[in-house]
């Protein structure tokens, strides 16, 4: 066998995905074996939090360590050939680097707030104490819960967890994938378990509806990113991002120099055919990355997702599903395609005007909390999509921008699903008059929805969101797009409509006879609390993010 073709792994660079990964099969496994009794899914929660917090130390200790991490690689001499004069390094599919570090430590710190507010949404299912829309079970069960558990309609607890932490292992492999085919896999590996948690409610229709319609959305949009792929595949001859932009770089998008596996097929094409084909590459790739992040025009399906999903996977797909599209985009356009900024850059300047715009014109209209808070995610992915716009006059300023708004904008949206949780199981909970009074009857949940709504809208004292938002505006203002600052500019006032309109129904007097209170949970109030303290940190001290992005 000839050197270099056995690839040593390096475990520790692994990880952590390699902990969710066991710990989802352990979870599996004790749901299976350990005979069904009541707590049961409460022990299983608890399984999976401290998986998810021991993959968030390792995260940590790579992190603090400092370098980068290396593994799955290529030596030079195979696949692909190297840029003239240029020394052609290894190429890898997987490298922990402070990018992928930063990613990773946000979707696991986003899946413990979720894995709590699963706690609390599965033990109301069982308890009976779900909402007036879903319905519940007034019985308690084992971890199993087979048998009648399914008739009811109860969520079954083993395979929730489970597909949380596949959806989770995906989230954390995306931003360290540095090869074509791991970036659709892992996608994909985020992308499929949320069908299932989306659907596990059995005898909702709203959540079956749901379910098909991600399902659908995920499908097309795959198969846009797969053809957009073999695209770049064909054009560049290779999958790693690395050598996709030496080669591109080197050729001049020119078939007959690439490789030479494409020069028998493609021997009479032009320069110009291979610009076209990269070009269509381009924005079938960023097309389908762009139905996961929800930016316009795929952004259709959003509203109705989130309000027909439970509202902890609602949540996952704001923050996890969310950053991991962001990353993967990122990646594609910075590793593989920097040298075609140009490009790709002013495409992306209008999609994100489009989408901050789209998100929040259809925010206004809401009267249900789930689809306004959908509409605003919709509206604050072009907020992160904006610096992207950039890139190509200040490549570092903008990735920075990017990754510090997508962290801020985490924190703050965890505690308004956190809240919106808690009063959906109230009857007619998902409409926003439920709110009306919450300050008073409830101050804590109040207290902290109000504070989050004010960081999303960018005022004080929530100066998270306000710092997120200068960070954005001066990457766009830098970068010479005063259009683009403009339309975000004009999108920040209209966001103030309804983030302030649902602020002020928290301390609006409650309707005659409404004294009904939110019952905060263990699990849910430590979700609350959680998200809020980590929020706090942010306004105080931003500095801990932007010096990490910048």
């Amino acid at each position: 066998m000839t050197g270099g073709v056995i690839q040593s792994i390096d475990y520790a660079a692994v990880a952590a995905p390699l902990v969710l990964a066991l710990v989802a099969g352990l979870v599996l496994l004790l749901d299976a074996f350990l005979p069904a009794r009541p707590g049961g899914a409460r022990m299983l929660g608890l399984v999976t939090l401290g998986g998810l917090v021991a993959a968030l130390a390792v995260v940590a200790v790579q992190a603090a360590g400092g370098g980068t991490r290396r593994t799955f690689c290529v030596p030079a001499s195979l696949g692909g050939a190297p840029a003239p004069g240029r020394a052609a390094p290894a190429s890898c599919s997987f490298v922990a680097d402070r990018f992928s570090l930063l990613i990773a430590a946000v979707v696991l710190a986003a899946g413990v707030v979720v894995v709590l507010l699963s706690m609390t949404e599965i033990a109301a299912e069982r308890g009976g104490g779900g909402s007036a829309e879903h319905g519940g079970s007034a019985e308690h069960g084992g971890p199993a819960e087979r048998g009648g558990s399914a008739e009811c309609g109860r969520i079954p607890a083993g395979e929730w967890y489970f597909l949380l932490l596949a959806t989770l292992t995906g989230a954390v492999l995306l931003p360290a994938s540095r090869d074509l085919i791991m970036l659709v896999v892992s996608l994909e590996l985020v992308s499929l378990p949320v069908f299932a948690l989306t659907a596990l409610k059995r005898h909702d229709g709203r959540a079956a509806e749901a379910a098909l319609k991600l399902f659908l959305v995920s499908v097309v949009s795959t198969a846009v990113t797969l053809f957009g792929v073999s695209l770049l595949y064909g054009v560049t001859g290779s999958v790693h991002l690395d050598r996709i932009d030496a080669a591109l770089r080197a050729t001049g998008d020119t078939a007959g120099s690439m490789a030479g596996n494409l020069a028998g097929n493609l021997a009479g094409s032009t320069a110009g055919d291979m610009v076209q084909v990269t070009a269509v590459a381009i924005v079938l790739v960023a097309a389908g990355f762009a139905f996961k992040i929800a930016a316009v025009p795929f952004h259709f399906w959003a509203a109705d997702v989130y309000r027909g999903a439970p509202v902890p996977i609602a949540a996952l797909l704001s923050v996890v599903s969310k950053a991991s599209g962001f990353a993967g985009l990122i990646l594609l356009l910075t590793s593989a395609l920097p040298g075609r900024a140009a490009l790709w850059a002013p495409g992306v300047a209008v999609i994100a005007a489009l989408t901050m715009t789209a998100g929040n014109v259809l925010a206004m209209r809401q009267r249900a909390a789930v689809r306004l808070l959908a509409w605003s995610s919709v509206a604050q992915s072009g907020y992160i999509l904006a610096p992207l716009a950039v890139y190509a006059v200040a490549p570092r300023a903008a990735v920075g921008a990017s990754v510090a708004y997508l962290v801020f904008y985490a924190a703050m949206n965890l505690i308004a699903f956190a809240v919106v949780l808690l009063v959906a199981r109230l009857p007619e909970g998902q409409d926003l008059e439920a709110y009306r009074g919450l300050a008073l009857r409830s101050p804590a949940a109040g207290l902290s929805l109000a504070f989050a709504l004010v960081c999303l809208a960018g005022l004080p004292p929530g100066l998270a969101g306000l710092f997120a938002k200068i960070v954005v505006f001066r990457a766009v203002v830098d970068g010479g797009l005063g259009w683009l600052a403009l339309v975000m500019a004009a999108n920040t006032v209209a966001g103030l409509y309804y983030y302030i309109a649902w602020t002020a129904r928290l301390f609006a007097p409650p309707a005659a006879g409404e004294s009904r209170t939110v019952a905060t949970g263990t699990a849910a109030g430590v979700a609350v609390a959680v998200a809020l303290a980590v929020t706090v940190v942010f306004s105080v001290a931003p500095q801990v993010v932007l010096s990490v992005t910048g």
